[in-house]
């Protein structure tokens, strides 16, 4: 069993060697415009095509809660498009969109995938932002389905802003220094 690796960075560039998934979490509605999918679509036009394809002909396909599309960018990347959030959050939900099922179904899925290309997984604090979901529910998720299999996963935090005039003397940021929402969490 390996440890899920925590940097800061930005994860559509992985920090490693070799064959690499990215992933991250999509509704099921067809809904592509905020959070971290705008980060992977401006690095990549193909995810967000194929991801519009999927859902236009899902009368046809697997395209559902639980299902994973693999799509690839570059000779040794690939995205993992995985469908566990039930539409997007409005003024109207009743609760958060993230339905923690689909997640592990489409870890399982991934963790094939992981496996058959020899690759690592990178991916943001999947579901924190958008889909509401709470990540001491979704890391013991990640550890049982990927490195409980020995699939090396690595978890990206956006770099927090400072404001340094709330900084104190010594260069810590003051308390709420953070960021909400960042587009890293998808």
């Amino acid at each position: 069993m390996t440890d899920i690796h925590y940097l800061t960075g930005d994860a559509t560039s992985p920090r490693a060697e070799g064959p690499k998934v990215i992933a991250h979490i999509c509704n099921d509605r067809g809904g592509w415009g905020r959070g971290f999918v705008l980060a992977i679509s401006r690095r990549w036009p193909e995810p967000e095509a194929a991801y519009r394809r999927w859902h236009h002909d899902r009368a046809r396909n697997d395209f559902a809660l639980g299902a994973t599309q693999l799509v690839q960018v570059a000779p040794d990347t690939w995205i993992a498009n995985m469908i566990c959030q039930h539409g997007i959050r409005t003024s109207r939900s009743s609760g958060p969109p993230i339905r923690y099922g689909a997640v592990r179904e489409c870890l399982r899925h991934l963790a094939a995938h992981a496996t058959r290309l020899a690759a690592s997984v990178h991916m943001p604090r999947i579901g924190t932002g958008l889909a509401g979901a709470r990540w001491d529910r979704i890391e013991p998720l990640i550890a049982g389905e990927l490195t409980g299999h020995d699939i090396p996963v690595t978890i990206y935090d956006l770099p927090q802003p400072r404001d340094r005039a709330q900084d104190d003397r010594r260069g810590r940021p003051a308390r709420g220094g953070g960021i909400e929402g960042a587009a890293g969490n998808g």
